[in-house]
């Protein structure tokens, strides 16, 4: 059974306050993102099926959940968002299918570009999305207490 290759600590993705966006069922469901990304990349060849189709099964429940509280609120970056989820799903399924024919490098890749991809996503268009549901919801922008980052 072949192991995955230690990684560098830039190539993992870990949960911590950076990534709290001050909207609590979306870093909720972002810290879910984060472990499954994690399992993705710590799964030996023969579990990264079962790993690859838990973080299907996530990415399909996460986006599918924004994309809901986008359209219920008009979110106005709506469109952006929604295609930016269409295109990360579309290489998940794409993967998925290359990982059936015996191609775990390329989940690997796929992985490594999640961790590269996601705080950039969060940060940019799920903050933005954070505020405006905030906003909807409660009057106003979320506070984010965030602990000292070393």
């Amino acid at each position: 059974m072949n192991t995955p290759p230690p990684l560098e600590t830039a190539e993992r993705l870990s949960w911590n306050d950076s990534l709290l966006l001050g909207y609590t069922p979306m870093d909720a469901v972002h810290q879910e993102f984060v472990q499954c990304v994690t399992a993705l990349q710590e799964a030996s060849d023969a579990d990264l099926p079962e790993r690859m189709a838990q973080l299907i099964a996530h990415a399909q429940a996460h986006f599918g959940e924004e994309d809901r509280w986008m359209a219920q609120t008009q979110f106005p970056a709506l469109e952006c968002h929604v295609n930016e989820h269409a295109a990360v799903m579309s290489s998940l399924l794409e993967v998925q299918a290359l990982l059936a024919q015996g191609h775990t490098a390329i989940c690997r890749d796929l992985a490594l570009e999640l961790v590269r991809w996601f705080p950039g996503h969060a940060d940019y268009l799920d903050a933005a999305l954070a505020h405006w549901m905030c906003k909807q919801r409660l009057g106003g922008k979320p506070v984010v207490l965030r602990r000292k980052m070393a």
